[in-house]
């Protein structure tokens, strides 16, 4: 028997959901029957969602839920805090490169056994490992695929590229007047190191050895979208979110992007675009796209088998599918992948890509952060012409190692 069915044997209570704005202390009653929960969704439509799926596997567990909000940057120095004085909450949210520092502190429940994830992808499991254990389980995840104009590349007898061959020479032969062949994120944060590792592991590099050759050869690569003047300089400065503007905009004929940005394209009524995997190096290759989201964790604590119970009704498939429908992720299991799917067609690309997509913090842990500004800062480099490729993963390599 599953164990979600197992744990529902639990006194019943009548659930109520509150949710607590900011980061000050949870107030309301916290004895057995109710659980605390710490996340930063404070936007639409992830806040909803979350509420929603909360307060119905209150109701089947028999919890009373309390729900912690606050902003992002706040969650993981507030769960570090309230793990030093023993306050944390009985569940937490927080995105998958922060759970191997969380866990790292021994105050986070082992999940193996506990929680039912049989059949998840395995790349899922692994964002969710610290160590050889898993502390952490993504009900849905997101990765990078290649967005494309329609319009723009059929006037000009395109199709979308597959390979990187055929990236440079698209975005080369779509580039002209005011509008680049290809957007993407190169700041000096994760964004800009997110965006990079696609090409990173798909030449077969890997990030504890960033001054390999498979290394050079795929930041070369990147730094000649650039060369050709393909890619903006400005994207130097671009966040995600300003890569999906310049797309809107008719600035860029294709754009490297999130599943997160399906909503606000389909409220686009002037853009015809569509979307493909990332192109490989070879035809045959699979894409390598780092995994993103979220993953819950639970504290160890009086109340974790309650907290497990939620958890589990959490990631239960109708819970699954509803989260990942309102937030476009890939659902964490195949199967409710390939009901999704059906429902949302322009999401088989993410899904075609989860089961090659690749963990952060797989190999790194706790030392994927600075790896990751290594990274940026030799992307900065390279761009601007202050060291060539070869040079900026050399000291890439040697800042990562000093900083861990």
């Amino acid at each position: 028997m599953p164990a979600h069915r197992r744990r529902i044997a639990l006194a019943a209570a009548t659930t109520v959901l509150v949710t607590v704005p900011g980061c000050g202390l949870i107030t309301a009653e916290t004895g057995p029957n109710t659980l605390t929960v710490a996340d930063y969704y404070t936007a639409e439509p992830g806040n909803t969602a979350l509420t929603e799926i909360l307060r119905s596997c209150g109701e089947e567990t028999g919890v009373t839920v309390v729900r912690e909000v606050m902003p992002r940057s706040q969650l993981v120095p507030k769960l570090l805090r309230d793990g030093a004085a023993d306050t944390l909450p009985d569940l937490v949210l927080s995105d998958n490169p922060d759970l191997a520092k969380l866990a790292s502190t021994g105050a986070l429940l082992p999940l193996d056994g506990r929680v039912d994830t049989d059949g998840f992808y395995d790349s899922v499991l692994a964002a969710g490992s610290y160590q050889g254990d898993l502390y952490g389980v993504a009900p849905g995840v997101n990765g990078l695929a290649l967005f494309y104009d329609r319009r723009v590349l059929a006037d000009a007898g395109l199709q979308p590229p597959t390979t990187w061959d055929e990236l440079r020479e698209t975005a080369a032969a779509l580039t002209g007047d005011d509008r680049y062949g290809l957007a993407l994120s190169a700041i000096g944060t994760e964004e800009g190191t997110w965006q990079f590792e696609p090409f990173l592991w798909g030449a077969g590099a890997e990030l504890t050895d960033l001054d390999s050759p498979e290394a050079e050869t795929a930041l070369t690569f990147w730094a000649s979208l650039f060369a050709d003047g393909s890619v903006s300089s400005s994207a130097l400065n671009w966040q995600q979110s300003d890569v999906a503007e310049q797309f809107v905009g008719g600035h860029a004929a294709m754009m490297i992007n999130g599943s997160w940005q399906l909503a606000s394209l389909d409220a686009q009524q002037d853009v015809d675009w569509g979307v493909v995997p990332l192109p490989v190096p070879e035809a045959g290759d699979q894409p390598a796209t780092p995994l993103g989201g979220e993953v819950w964790a639970v504290p160890e604590g009086e109340r974790q088998e309650r907290a497990v119970a939620l958890l589990d009704c959490v990631l239960a498939p109708d819970n699954m599918l509803q989260w990942a429908r309102l937030r476009a992720d890939v659902p964490a299991h195949p199967d409710v992948a390939a009901r999704l799917v059906e429902e949302r067609p322009d999401l088989a690309p993410f899904v075609a890509s989860a089961p090659s997509a690749e963990a952060r913090t797989a190999e790194l842990g706790t030392g994927y952060p600075a790896v990751s500004q290594a990274i940026s800062t030799a992307l900065q480099r390279v761009a601007t012409g202050q060291l060539d490729p070869a040079e900026a993963l050399a000291r890439a390599q040697r800042e990562a190692a000093d900083a861990s």
